[in-house]
């Protein structure tokens, strides 16, 4: 196969315009615009008013820019008698998230850290379970984790949904710590070993530090995961503490009066705002991460 980046002899010709290069440029813009599109669909929707919408000039740029619509989205948008917006669903997805997140990771984090240097009798068997149980579909297990949550007295509760997002989370968080650490020259662990360290000093103090990158991602990934979950939410969480994306769904499915697409349309902004913002924050040190591990060091 050609390269569509040809160099020269004293380094690449970043200004040589090849047929290839433009057809990759191409793809890279027609891509980029299968996945924009809808978004600034959404985006300009959310801020049009219902005459404007009813024009059918889905692509047009709002005549004024109204806020009206997210703030009603925010505050007093109606799902069914409950007239409060997605806010609430908001801070029930905070109060989720946070400690299914940490718990996911810290858990993975150990996990893939005894797997990797103490290597417990069986430890390959538990890996290889652990690895398989992540790529069972999760609807499988929803009848004996509602079973096994309502034995525990956790069903329809903070606690019974924050247990549900860690033990789903932990293969995927196990599966990335332990790929990570087995990139670490095991002789920094045995160092540490012969200077008395136990599995705990060992973990705190020396691999932890060196996990900044994993635990990013792990992080991110979790968090996505986790605050965009809705079948999950739906089924555990509870009348209580159901998640943003299910308040979003039931919003959007009321069925009282016009459909208000704008605000629609702003709710599902301010549900996936989260983890937008999350991704360009850190987006950076996720890259470093992801790519971590990936060549034996």
């Amino acid at each position: 196969m050609r390269d569509p980046f040809p160099q020269s002899a004293n380094g690449p010709r970043p200004d040589k315009v090849t047929p290839a290069r433009l057809g990759l440029y191409a793809f890279l813009v027609i891509a980029a615009l299968f996945f924009l599109l809808p978004a600034y669909v959404m985006l300009v929707t959310s801020f049009k008013s219902m005459e404007e919408i009813r024009s059918a000039q889905i692509f047009s740029l709002p005549h004024l820019f109204d806020w009206s619509a997210w703030i009603k989205a925010w505050s007093s948008a109606c799902a069914g008698v409950n007239c409060t917006g997605v806010s609430a669903g908001f801070w029930n997805s905070v109060k989720i998230t946070i400690p299914a997140t940490v718990l996911s990771v810290l858990l993975g984090a150990v996990t893939g850290y005894a797997l990797s240097f103490w290597r417990p009798p069986g430890g390959k068997i538990l890996f290889a379970a652990i690895t398989i149980g992540g790529f069972i579909p999760l609807q499988i297990f929803l009848f004996p984790m509602v079973r096994a949550t309502a034995m525990l007295g956790l069903y329809n509760s903070l606690a019974g949904i924050v247990l549900v997002h860690v033990v789903f989370g932990l293969p995927l968080t196990t599966l990335l710590f332990r790929n990570y650490y087995a990139s670490i020259p095991v002789e920094l662990f045995k160092a540490a070993r012969v200077d008395g360290a136990g599995f705990w000093r060992i973990f705190v103090s020396l691999m932890l530090p060196l996990s900044l990158p994993m635990l990013i991602v792990a992080g991110l990934m979790q968090m996505t995961g986790i605050w965009n979950d809705f079948l999950l939410g739906l089924v555990f969480a509870g009348r209580d503490n159901l998640p943003m994306t299910v308040q979003l769904n039931n919003i959007v499915t009321t069925t009282t009066g016009q459909r208000e697409y704008n605000v629609h349309m702003a709710a599902t902004v301010l549900t996936a705002l989260v983890p937008l913002v999350a991704y360009f924050v850190s987006g950076r040190w996720f890259v470093r991460g992801i790519t971590a591990g990936s060549v034996k060091g």
